[in-house]
């Protein structure tokens, strides 16, 4: 069999990640499929939750649905679309954002974002460039731009701002995650502090000596990332809101 060509596997895609909004598609007569395209890829998302992305694969997820790897082919292209419609999927689920002053919808947006990623930490190690819009994505993004209505901004402005505080939600939940992953901080610290302390001429980096020790007595752990957000948010929410007010 020949392997499908660019502009088919767009198709494929397109039509995978808009199932819902096509014309149903005539089936051959016969027995009914043992499950449908959703359940296939929320096999796969949960598969992903305990697993991480590199468990996913077109045969683990037949394994989880009980069908053979070569039948998933008749619910999804492959495993690159197989993703992309996991992550629509997840976004198509989102709240509504709250109908709250403009402070609020901008931190909003960023909150969102990163409560996902905390929730699927699988989700980092799919790259979001040139990833196809579909439906959850494409309302995902039509309600963060909507949350920075009315703030002065033009339409590009806008968009950056979106942007900007997806990129800073989605950098500092990596860092969260890193940080949950890592395990006990003290005990950690406990046993590579003093040979730090022993081998680090404190003449040579001053600054970093007198404020890493402030940040460990502080946080008992590297750093705070959850406060590294609030702090960084409540920045950018600001120069944000400025930049709106600029004539």
């Amino acid at each position: 069999m020949a392997e499908p060509t660019a502009d088919e596997r767009a198709r494929r895609l397109v039509a995978l990640l808009w199932r819902r909004h096509l014309p149903p598609r005539r089936t051959a007569r016969g027995p009914r499929p043992a499950v449908d395209v959703d359940a296939v890829i929320a096999a796969a998302i949960a598969l992903a939750d305990r697993d991480g992305l590199a468990g996913v694969s077109i045969r683990a997820v037949a394994a989880e649905l009980g069908l053979r790897p070569m039948s998933l082919y008749t619910y999804v292209p492959g495993k690159d679309e197989l993703i992309a419609a996991m992550v629509d999927e997840l976004a198509a689920a989102d709240a509504p954002l709250p109908d709250a002053a403009p402070r609020a919808r901008l931190a909003a947006v960023a909150r969102q974002v990163r409560a996902e990623l905390l929730a699927h930490p699988w989700l980092l190690e799919v790259s979001p460039w040139r990833l196809v819009l579909g439906p959850g994505r494409l309302r995902r993004y039509d309600r963060h731009l909507s949350a920075l209505a009315g703030l002065g901004l033009d339409d590009v402005a806008t968009d950056r701002a979106v942007r900007v505080l997806t990129e800073f939600a989605t950098g500092n939940a990596g860092t969260a995650v890193a940080a949950r992953r890592a395990g006990d901080d003290a005990a950690w610290w406990a046993a590579h502090g003093p040979l730090l302390a022993a081998v680090m001429p404190e003449r040579e980096f001053p600054t970093a000596a007198r404020v890493g020790a402030a940040v460990g007595e502080r946080y008992q752990a590297p750093g705070d990332p959850d406060g590294d957000f609030e702090y960084g948010l409540n920045v950018l929410v600001e120069g944000i809101l400025l930049r709106g007010k600029r004539p």
